[in-house]
């Protein structure tokens, strides 16, 4: 049975709720919890009728947090009670109760958050996650209101001049299709595959005998949408999975590696992250803060050792530590481009030593701001350390997200996570479909 299948039988009082671990310890309550515990699990007036309220409530996080956090206005006893009881209301396992609580806590501590509203989306974010919830339909919402609002400087140019395209031209005419190739040029897409996505909506239009601009903005967000096409992936059977992250300096790639890291600890995964960059002692004590911030295990051997060893080492350790996941940091300097390609080769090898199919993601890091710097990055790194996928960073507030479009459809490495902002809820997923109306200035459907 489906996770939502199970919420809605939960809250509707039919069906069986999905057993608690029987070998589980109870949730510990936060510190001076134990009182409001005993009056939450004695079942007080005020959790009855919370739980009636959640009952009433779309199955849904975003209408069942509002309930929760009534009168929450800080992270005090009242709000770890409210949690604790949101958690056991939704039969979560005591020992993934206990662990969330935990790390939450922890992380508030850290980022020094007292207040509300200082990390309501962070919570309701790390929620959508453990619970597996985050393709629910507001998570959908959320994302597509940060890809609206990361792409305005992008859309301004291209959306807008669409539309003043579309609203100066009566007729798809030889002038409309010039000026529409123009304008993606303009967008950082790049001549060749503007020139090919024009050829191909010119040729659909002409097919399905749409004569008028009005008629084509269909077609055109389908031709988008189509470029980010994402083949299927075959799920990694071996653990741990091993993530090799490659990028130039200063993209965004250490920031990329925690957030990604951060989503696989919110998912109950075991994480180790290798600092394989040993050319930079900032980029090393950079990660290791970070993954004690999100609570991952990390491995590093120090400024100027040999990467590969760090990598085989950090290998050796996933595999007798029982990890789920290894990310493994590289270097990005462009200025030794031979040599830095030759070590990514050798990181390579001694990993499928360890493990034949290991790596088994390259991811690629590109920042969108760069343009059309970011195209010759990706050819550089397809080329010679076998890219298999694609993060875009930092597409909040750039006119260049046109990028992304030309680096999909020159190179045919798909997408498959989008940077948003800095907090860790702001790298998300890539949804073509959502991306392709929010770069065009469509509504959400």
């Amino acid at each position: 049975m489906g996770f939502f299948s199970k919420i809605k039988k939960l809250f509707s009082g039919s069906g069986e709720a999905a057993p608690k671990q029987a070998d589980a310890a109870p949730a510990a309550p936060p510190a001076g919890q134990d009182e409001q515990q005993a009056s939450v699990q004695s079942g007080a007036p005020e959790t009855g009728d919370m739980a009636l309220a959640l009952q009433k409530a779309e199955p849904r996080l975003s209408a069942w947090l509002p309930i929760i956090l009534d009168g929450v206005d800080k992270a005090d006893d009242l709000f770890w009670q409210r949690i604790a009881f949101l958690l056991r209301a939704l039969q979560t396992p005591d020992g993934e109760a206990r662990r969330f609580m935990d790390e939450f806590r922890a992380w508030l501590e850290d980022m020094d958050y007292h207040w509300l509203e200082d990390f309501r989306s962070e919570l309701q974010y790390r929620l959508a996650l453990a619970l597996d919830m985050e393709d629910e339909e507001d998570e959908r919402d959320r994302l597509f209101a940060k890809l609206q609002n990361g792409l305005a400087r992008t859309r301004s140019r291209l959306g807008q001049g669409l539309s003043a395209l579309f609203s100066g031209h009566k007729a798809l005419d030889k002038d409309f299709w010039d000026e529409m190739e123009e304008l993606f040029i303009m967008a950082d897409m790049g001549a060749e595959p503007s020139m090919a996505l024009v050829s191909r909506l010119k040729e659909r239009a002409r097919t399905e005998g749409v004569d008028s601009p009005d008629a084509l903005m269909p077609l055109l967000e389908q031709e988008v949408e189509a470029v980010f096409r994402q083949p299927r992936r075959i799920a990694c059977l071996d653990h741990p999975e091993v993530l090799l992250m490659v990028g130039v300096n200063g993209v965004g790639k250490t920031t990329t590696i925690a957030k990604l890291a951060y989503r696989e600890k919110m998912q109950g995964k075991k994480v180790l992250i290798a600092a394989a960059d040993t050319f930079r002692a900032a980029a090393v004590e950079q990660l290791e803060v970070w993954a004690r911030r999100i609570g991952a295990d990390f491995h590093a051997k120090g400024m100027g050792a040999d990467p590969a060893a760090v990598a085989y080492e950090a290998m050796d350790l996933a595999m007798k530590g029982g990890y789920d996941v290894l990310f493994i940091d590289t270097a990005g300097r462009l200025h030794t481009k031979s040599n830095l390609m030759d070590e990514l080769h050798k990181i390579r090898m001694v990993l499928s030593r360890k493990m034949p199919a290991a790596p088994h993601r390259t991811i690629l890091v590109i920042d969108a701001t760069t343009g059309q710097n970011a195209l010759q990055q990706t050819k550089m790194f397809k080329e010679s350390s076998g890219v298999n996928e694609i993060i875009l960073t930092k597409l909040d507030g750039t006119a260049k997200g046109g990028v992304a479009l030309a680096v999909a459809s020159q190179f045919d490495v798909p997408i498959t996570f989008i940077g948003l902002g800095e907090k860790m809820e702001d790298l998300r997923p890539f949804d073509p479909h959502a991306f392709a109306r929010a770069l065009l200035g469509r509504e959400q459907v």
